[in-house]
């Protein structure tokens, strides 16, 4: 088990003196042990770099990577005890899954009867008992996968977990279920896990901590909850959420917001904290705190079109427009509402659930 411990990790593909891409800007960041973690952001952010940081299949240009106390910047993978798993499961199909499982034990020599127990230790916690004699072939694909974890989860001095998009090739039901035995494996093991990808779904049922990653640069770190209900970019709020965070640009005009598009009356505990504020400003609010009203000119209110609404399942997902300005929001299926129809809407009436940013950064509470 391991505490991960990154400081100040810088990295330039192609090396600092050829002045090539900089994939890493300065990234601190501690991972406790035992921590289910998650690495978050848009293809090119930057995660997928620092993971093989951590692992050590790259060399930071700058900076150090601990694990625990240990300075492990210049140590092989094989000699940081990891185990990684990637978008395509390593394993031997020339093998069964008992052989796949015992091969890293074989090759450091153990005996037979311990390489069986803990074989067979292995196979009850990753689910595969039952095929331990059977081809690889045999296997799904979130089976497969859990045997290329069994491989690494079978050296006992395995300390960290490192997942690397591997639900990547998968279908969704496939998913489910490997998403639920990972996070089964990870609680029952009580292991440092951390787990790459841009789908936020993943990241959310998975993690317990989130790092939200853009541009080389870490954006947010926290739970789920908190980067859900608290986002301290406009970025974060707009990334996470199905669909996310609706983000408008304001101005401040004879004591009202002007989106362009419209305007409304400045409510009353935004007075004080827009008072002398000169940057670019914006409003954020998720499409459930969206309010609507089939009473024209109600206080706050303003007209709009719907344009679409997406059934999914338990709720319905509303796409609104007035002008060029495009507002999602969110109702509960049994309520009544018909494409092309004009409604009536508000932003700011639920003023608990705004959200208010001065250049991208939030500066509400």
């Amino acid at each position: 088990m391991a505490k991960i411990w990154l400081k100040n990790l810088k990295f330039v593909y192609g090396g600092k003196r050829r002045k090539g891409a900089e994939a890493l800007k300065g990234i601190d960041l501690v991972f406790e042990d035992g921590c289910a973690g998650a690495l978050l952001g848009p293809s090119g952010c930057g995660k997928t770099t620092l993971l093989n940081l951590i692992s050590g299949l790259l060399k930071p240009t700058e900076g150090k990577v601990f694990f625990n106390d240990t300075d492990v910047t210049d140590l092989s993978p094989e000699e940081r005890n990891i185990a990684q798993l990637f978008q395509f499961p390593v394993v031997y199909d020339s093998i069964d899954v008992y052989g796949n499982l015992a091969f890293p034990l074989r090759n450091r020599k153990l005996l037979e009867n311990e390489i069986k127990e803990r074989v067979i230790e292995i196979a009850k916690i990753i689910g595969l008992e039952q095929f331990l004699r059977d081809n690889p072939r045999k296997l799904n694909a979130g089976q497969r996968q859990l045997l290329a974890l069994g491989r690494g989860l079978v050296r006992k001095d395995t300390a960290i977990i490192l997942l690397d998009e591997p639900m990547t090739q998968l279908d969704l039901h496939q998913r489910w279920f490997l998403r639920k035995e990972l996070k089964k494996i990870q609680q029952r093991l009580n292991m440092t896990m951390i787990y790459v990808t841009h789908d936020q779904y993943e990241a959310l049922s998975f993690a317990e901590k989130i790092v939200v990653m853009k541009d080389g640069n870490i954006v947010q770190e926290g739970t789920p909850e908190t980067l859900y209900d608290y986002p301290n970019t406009s970025f974060v709020g707009w990334f996470i959420g199905t669909p996310g965070m609706n983000i408008y640009n304001f101005s401040i005009k004879d004591n009202m917001l002007d989106f362009n598009d419209f305007k409304i009356n400045m409510p009353q505990n935004m007075k004080e904290i827009l008072k002398g504020r000169t940057g670019m400003l914006q409003l954020g609010i998720r499409p459930e705190y969206v309010r609507y009203s089939k009473e024209e000119a109600k206080e706050g209110f303003f007209l709009t079109k719907l344009i679409s609404i997406e059934n999914m399942g338990y709720f319905k997902v509303l796409t609104l427009k007035v002008g060029d300005t495009v507002i999602k929001g969110k109702v509960l299926r049994e309520v009544e509402i018909n494409e092309g129809q004009e409604t009536w809407v508000s932003i700011t009436e639920d003023e608990v659930n705004l959200r208010i940013y001065e250049n991208g950064v939030l500066i509400t509470k």
